[in-house]
């Protein structure tokens, strides 16, 4: 396999339960704009599962942006497009549409510059009735929901102290500034959930 190809653990583990979930809300055929691609095993498993789909991975780490290409070399899927160096927290994206905008662990390992700037790219980008789809650990109310989550945003703040697991709450308001409807959460293994904003 080519030597620009990452793996990451939790790509494994959590890729089956978001796949349940991309299949109950996407539509049958769209152009889905990945933010933070990684390693770029999401987007060849979900590319694989749903053909329909054309998937536009990114990221703003040029070693991610040469995994996500050995993955796609070697996937050989027509509907995963080339990776495109993109930054979440720019004013510009260089994808002007897409049907769905797609955020796997980026909200909590990152500034939330990084938050405000996602949710403002994603209301550039979808039209009216487009999806934005966060997944990740969240805070409810201020509160997280299992202690596993506590210790953990205890060690990314330890570790960035702009890091750290986002309060759904704050999420939502932000989101509903920028013309998105109240999200739909849905919970996933490992105290995660997958939240759906739908664009007005």
């Amino acid at each position: 396999m080519n030597q620009s190809v990452r793996t990451a653990p939790a790509a494994a583990r959590n890729r089956e339960p978001i796949l349940r979930v991309l299949r109950d809300w996407l539509p049958p055929s769209a152009l889905v704009l990945e933010i933070g691609s990684g390693t770029g095993e999401h987007a060849v498993w979900f590319c694989r599962a749903l053909q329909a789909l054309t998937w536009q991975p990114t990221d703003q780490d040029p070693e991610a942006l040469k995994s996500i290409a050995a993955w796609r070399e070697t996937a050989g899927l027509a509907n995963l497009l080339p990776p495109l160096p993109l930054d979440a927290s720019a004013e510009t994206w260089p994808v002007a549409q897409a049907d769905v905008v797609v955020a796997i662990n980026i909200v909590h390992i990152a500034p939330w510059t990084t938050a405000q700037g996602l949710i403002a790219g994603a209301a550039r980008v979808l039209a009216s009735g487009g999806l934005l789809f966060l997944y990740g650990p969240f805070r409810e109310r201020g509160v997280h929901t299992a202690a596993s989550n506590a210790t953990f945003d205890a060690d990314l703040r330890a570790r960035n102290p702009s890091w750290g697991v986002r309060d759904l709450e704050e999420i939502t308001v932000l989101a509903g500034g920028h013309g998105f409807e109240a999200p739909k959460k849905i919970a996933m293994p490992a105290n995660n959930l997958s939240v759906v904003f739908r664009r007005r």
